[in-house]
């Protein structure tokens, strides 16, 4: 009879004969049942993988590597369909998963459970208010527009501030001492060529083997109410077009994770920069860029900030010789009326480099250590050119009676030295 060939077989409950199904049957049904245990199976096993994603520690939404892991780790060998259903996707690769928190699964996510979700995801490496606020620098003096900043941080109010000037004359730092002083929060972004709308607003982040959303500096000093200082902001290139929302105050989407930011009371921004966004026609500033017009139009207000005046340049050198521990006020007297001097030679084009107030608290630093004028002026100065160098240190040595000139024999007057200035009065 080949597969329809009937055979009786003892019923174990009942004890009775009965036919049964021929073999052909048999097989179907075997199949059928073989595909119904698998998948009852991995819908009983459900739970055990929920479960076992908790252990693991993840959050929702989690990427497809987490869910092998807690599908393998249950017995499975693939991911269950229910874990990456249509409904849980909330970006690519990510899949959100209520039932971590306990929640139902039958609504899908919404966009605000997407963002809740998202945001969960800690930081690489979280700040602490303490690490927000700048070290008050206790040699620090105030001048020039201190006091007008500081009103205008104080306020609360939102009006974006540039700051434009030579390098070294202490734009960034002033910022920094405001918010010490105020007790302010400060995000400080030091903006480069290569600068862009991830840097700045945030993006998808490698976390301990994870894919996970992360606010940039600008979206945490906006939810923060922070201040949000763009240092050497004509670095830029297009790419930081994306603060142009920013700037407005207004708030900004974040269109890869569909999240809306609203600046929080207290939110500022201030930018400083060498130049006014022009870019840089000497070359001295080389890199910076030629900002877009609409973006520094967006700053309300622009302090132009040149060096600090001389009596106030001799109060900071004494303040920070007195740090160091050895304080020389006729040394201080003498740096500042030659850098004084160098700088109008510098803006009437007799010099091409110049003396910075940063360059000044290097020589008197060194000073202190090596107890020698002329070495610590020499080892600053070895950053010029060799023309330029011996220029500014024979001038020098005309300013300060005290040092040891070089004698008439060694001396070979540059075209750097025919052009500096008389000697400054005392």
């Amino acid at each position: 009879m080949g597969a329809f060939y009937f055979r009786k077989v003892d019923s174990i409950e009942s004890g009775n004969k009965h036919r049964i199904l021929p073999k052909f049957f048999r097989n179907g049904l075997d199949l059928y049942r073989n595909v119904w245990y698998n998948t009852s199976m991995r819908h009983s096993k459900k739970h055990l993988m929920i479960e076992e994603m908790q252990r693991l520690g993840f959050s929702s939404p989690l990427n497809r590597d987490q869910l092998l892991t807690a599908a393998r780790n249950v017995g499975l060998t693939v991911i269950p369909l229910w874990a990456v259903a249509p409904e849980r996707r909330v970006a690519r690769g990510m899949f959100n998963c209520p039932e971590l928190d306990g929640a139902a699964i039958n609504p899908p996510a919404s966009s605000t459970q997407v963002n809740m979700a998202l945001t969960k995801t800690p930081a690489v490496m979280s700040e602490t208010a303490a690490h927000l606020i700048p070290n008050v620098n206790k040699t620090y003096v105030p001048w020039g527009h201190y006091d007008e900043i500081a009103k205008i941080i104080e306020s609360g109010k939102f009006a974006p501030v540039f700051i434009t000037g030579l390098s070294g004359n202490g734009k960034t730092t002033m910022i920094e001492q405001i918010c010490a002083n105020q007790q302010r929060h400060l995000y400080r972004v030091n903006i480069t060529e290569l600068t862009d709308e991830d840097d700045l607003l945030g993006g998808m982040r490698l976390v301990d083997g994870n894919t996970v959303w992360q606010d940039g500096p600008v979206v945490k000093a906006m939810e923060s109410g922070a201040v949000l200082l763009l240092d050497e902001v004509d670095l830029g290139s297009h790419k930081i077009m994306c603060l142009q929302p920013v700037l407005e105050g207004k708030g900004v989407f974040l269109k890869k994770i569909n999240r809306w930011v609203t600046p929080k009371a207290g939110f500022n921004v201030l930018a400083t920069a060498n130049t006014k966004g022009k870019g840089s026609d000497d070359g001295r500033f080389v890199g910076t860029n030629i900002l877009n017009e609409a973006f520094l139009d967006r700053f309300d207000f622009t302090y132009e900030q040149e060096y600090a005046p001389r009596s106030t340049e001799k109060r900071i050198l004494m303040k920070k010789m007195d740090a160091f521990g050895k304080k020389d006020e006729d040394f201080a007297d003498c740096l500042t009326r030659w850098s004084e001097t160098i700088r109008k030679a510098y803006y009437e084009g007799a010099v091409s480099e110049i003396i910075t107030t940063r360059r000044l608290e290097a020589v008197a630093k060194l000073y202190t250590i090596v107890n020698n004028r002329m070495i610590a002026i020499e080892r600053s100065l070895a950053r010029f050119d060799n023309e330029t160098k011996t220029a500014f240190l024979n001038f020098y040595t005309k300013v300060d009676p005290s040092v040891v000139a070089k004698p008439e024999n060694e001396k070979k007057e540059s075209g750097v030295e025919a052009n500096m200035p008389g000697v400054p009065n005392a």
